[in-house]
């Protein structure tokens, strides 16, 4: 069974695309906002002139968010992990299965 993909009209920078995804048009515009926003913050800077050095420089920033996150989630997974293993610890012996890993 094919995925359905949805066409959704959003703005980057005054310019429209349409988008074709499988996601929420809610989630698509997300995206792109979150985009323009970046693409928004380069121009700010006022340092870039030419429209892809912008875009690259943009999907950096992007890249660095999308990095720190997964470092972050990476973090607060052994950390539960850890306190798991600390609550595993205190309960009586009948009660400390191993969990099953997925």
């Amino acid at each position: 069974m094919s995925v359905k993909r949805e066409v959704v009209r959003v703005d980057i920078l005054g310019e429209e695309y349409a988008l074709r995804s499988a996601a929420t048009p809610e989630h698509t515009r997300a995206v792109a906002a979150y985009v323009d926003e970046a693409v928004r913050k380069v121009m700010a800077s006022g340092t870039v002139v030419e429209t892809h050095k912008m875009a690259i420089l943009a999907a950096l920033q992007i890249a660095d968010d999308l990095f720190r996150a997964r470092e972050a989630l990476g973090e607060a997974a052994g950390g539960m992990r850890q306190m798991g293993d600390e609550v595993r610890r205190l309960l009586p012996p009948t009660k400390r299965a191993v969990p099953m890993s997925g």
